[in-house]
């Protein structure tokens, strides 16, 4: 593994009868998993427009827990972005695998009680409406396909 995570290889892809939007989800916390020693415990992706969003829920390690039951939210903050930007090149390489769009920028942020990861990717042009009705869906059903395990180490990791 090198210093800095680069894009998956080999290339990605939807598994059979796996929608995009699960995809998306399952590649984001399987790079948490692999880059960050713990991944969130749920996941869920949205697409609108030309935009993505991935929110994770849960995965604070230990350390982040103790920390913030110290008030240290500021300091899990700085670490949690400083982490999300040596992870950018692998982030934005597997939404572009995955979307076979060009990412044009992305933004990560976290928020605390409950701690909740969004990662934001904004694409060079909108995906097609069929791709993007699939948020409706998962928006309008109860189903939770995308909420997925996150405290270990991802089968198979890299």
């Amino acid at each position: 593994m090198s210093d800095v995570p680069s894009p998956p290889e080999p290339h990605l892809a939807p598994q059979d009868g796996e929608s995009l939007l699960s995809a998306i989800s399952r590649e984001m916390v399987r790079a948490m998993k692999t880059f960050y020693g713990r991944g969130p415990t749920k996941a869920k992706s949205y697409l609108v427009d030309d935009l993505l969003f991935v929110v994770m829920r849960g995965g604070a390690t230990h350390a982040e827990q103790t920390m913030l039951e110290g008030g240290e939210e500021d300091a899990v903050r700085a670490f949690r972005q400083r982490f999300e930007n040596l992870m950018a090149e692998r982030l934005v390489g597997t939404i572009e695998q995955l979307t076979d769009r060009r990412v044009l920028t992305y933004q990560s942020q976290v928020l605390f009680d409950p701690l909740l990861v969004v990662e934001i990717f904004v694409f060079d042009k909108p995906l097609s409406q069929e791709i993007l009705s699939e948020t409706s869906r998962v928006m309008l059903s109860e189903d939770e396909s995308f909420a997925v395990g996150g405290d270990g180490p991802p089968a198979g990791s890299e």
